[in-house]
């Protein structure tokens, strides 16, 4: 396993989500899945992340900047049903403890990020995941058509 860099995470907090972001997006590709960030779901909520491997298995990660972040948060349990494993991912200078334990735990930089806790697996809606790779191809495609 690698260190994580401690940033300061006294940055703005849309700033720190970013860089948050930023790091565990990397982490997804570099092993090997898909990445993509403030995506809708079929319930309207919109997720901070959320990656599929190649076996079409969702994970969906929230991105928490600061205690205050995590505590405001309420919706998170409403992304449960849309991904076989869920975390979430925070500044190294985070107090993980406080963190649910039935959830993934990643904590990241700006460059890269580390799984601490793995989420539990759990089977998606067969219809639901059918329709939400269908959902995930369209978003990528039409955000790679507008850098053309």
């Amino acid at each position: 396993m690698f260190m994580i860099s401690s940033f300061s995470s006294s940055f703005n907090t849309p700033k720190t989500a970013q860089l948050v972001t930023r790091g565990v997006c990397r982490l997804f590709r570099r092993l090997g899945f898909g990445a993509l960030t403030e995506f809708k779901l079929s319930n309207g909520r919109r997720v901070d992340v959320i990656a599929v491997d190649r076996n079409g298995s969702f994970v969906i990660v929230e991105v928490k900047s600061s205690v205050a972040d995590y505590r405001a948060d309420r919706k998170w349990q409403e992304y449960l049903a849309f991904c076989e494993r869920f975390y979430f991912a925070v500044p190294a200078d985070f107090p993980i403890e406080i963190m649910p334990n039935e959830c993934g735990l990643i904590v990241a930089d700006p460059y890269d990020a580390a799984v601490r806790r793995e989420g539990t697996a759990k089977t998606l809606n067969r219809n639901r995941k059918r329709r939400q790779l269908l959902q995930f191809a369209l978003t990528a495609s039409d955000r790679l058509g507008k850098f053309n």
